[in-house]
């Protein structure tokens, strides 16, 4: 929606339904701290890694990062999801690398794949939580997404924002992009900057890439050795992704941005050149494996986050094995 990053006559005439999408948030989260409303305290700690705006901010790479720097302090960690956009015929479901994307969805395999640990996805976070610790001991849960589910109490919080699209005009749905107002970010534990710092900002992350890996062989070619390629995305935000490439010197033919959590099919990538690599993201190229031509490439991306309180931050976890 360009107009949630803007004002104009449109975010005018929504303003009343985003007072009215305000006023059911306040009160429903109201409900919740007073406990006119039941949630949910799981029986170790829970940190949510989550955003304010709708669309891509980075989420996924932050539960990797967040996942790799606590088992490097031995804890043992499980995550659970949503599963945005799995087709799986019961939940909870617990995914691993092997799962069906379309089963599990793609970020939840995604993490399992990177991560190697347990995944867990339902809409009822609780029935997620409650099955993983079935199966062994966790010393702590992180949620991919679930800011504003607070059914769900959370002892951490992170919250990530896209540095290039900001919060928008600053308005809520449906005027603009946020789903609770600005002022939120005060209550957060960590508000990590994508891109590059902003008012609101307690560390930046990076996203680097290394090298990418071909979908057929699994060949690991350095990133800098393309030169002229193709390039797909079907992440919240795919420029970030072109803009990634093109600031490493590649030339890119052709685009095509997908909607996010697009589900691919081998015709969709037809008027492609053969001859030609085509390069994607790790999260498109979990859907892409069934189908994929000896040409395609996905590029992962590591994390690297940056700050004078990422250190203090981590150190909050010693606490918890």
């Amino acid at each position: 929606m360009q107009f949630w990053y803007s004002h104009s006559w449109v975010t005018c005439l929504l303003l009343p339904f985003s007072f009215l999408f305000w006023l059911i948030s306040y009160v429903r989260r109201a409900l919740f701290k007073h406990n006119i409303l039941s949630s949910y305290r799981a029986p170790v700690p829970v940190v949510i890694v989550g955003n304010l705006s709708v669309g891509g901010n980075g989420k996924t790479p932050v539960v990797i990062w967040l996942v790799q720097q606590l088992q490097q302090q031995g804890l043992k960690v499980g995550v659970i999801s949503r599963g945005y956009g799995s087709q799986s015929n019961t939940y909870p479901l617990l995914v691993t690398a092997q799962t069906d994307p379309l089963q599990g969805g793609d970020e939840p395999v995604l993490i399992a794949k990177r991560t190697q640990v347990p995944v867990c996805i339902s809409p009822n976070r609780q029935q997620a939580i409650e099955l993983l610790l079935q199966q062994q001991h966790y010393d702590l849960i992180i949620s991919d997404d679930g800011l504003q589910h607070y059914k769900l109490q959370r002892d951490i919080e992170i919250v990530v924002i896209d540095a290039q699209r900001g919060l928008g005009n600053g308005l809520l749905l449906p005027a603009g992009p946020l789903r609770e107002l600005p002022s939120r970010l005060q209550q957060a534990d960590l508000v990590i900057s994508n891109g590059e710092s902003n008012q609101y900002t307690d560390v930046v992350m990076r996203l680097e890439p290394h090298y990418a890996v071909n979908l057929v062989t699994g060949e690991k070619r350095l990133i800098a050795s393309f030169k002229v390629a193709s390039a797909i995305a079907g992440i919240g935000n795919p420029q970030r992704f072109f803009m990634m490439l093109q600031s490493l010197n590649i030339q890119l033919s052709q685009t095509q941005a997908f909607q996010d959590h697009q589900k691919f099919e081998a015709n969709q990538f037809v008027k492609f050149d053969k001859n030609r690599p085509l390069l994607m993201t790790e999260k498109d190229a979990v859907k892409c494996f069934a189908f994929a031509q000896p040409n395609w490439w996905y590029v992962p991306v590591d994390a690297v986050i940056e700050g004078e309180k990422v250190r203090p931050f981590l150190a909050k976890f010693r606490s918890t094995k």
